[in-house]
């Protein structure tokens, strides 16, 4: 019944899309952390045009250089 809650709906909305985020998030112990790999991936996905946003994730992509890039490949490997 989790599913049917606010806060499980929330649960499967966060959920990882890449396999890329899925074995990052298996080294990752704490929810701001978590968040934003989640962010980086949503944002790979579907870039938000707003200047935080854009600030966010470049900060993310410079945290996280090869994770970043391994998103983008899985992303655009799902394109084509």
């Amino acid at each position: 019944m989790t599913g049917r809650t606010p806060e499980g709906l929330l649960r499967q909305l966060e959920r990882p899309l890449t396999r890329a985020v899925q074995r990052a998030l298996s080294t990752v112990h704490d929810a701001a952390s978590a968040s934003d790999l989640l962010f980086l991936e949503r944002w790979e996905i579907s870039p938000e045009p707003s200047a935080a946003a854009t600030l966010r994730v470049g900060q993310l992509r410079r945290a996280n250089p090869g994770l970043a890039a391994e998103i983008r490949a899985e992303v655009a490997a799902r394109r084509h």
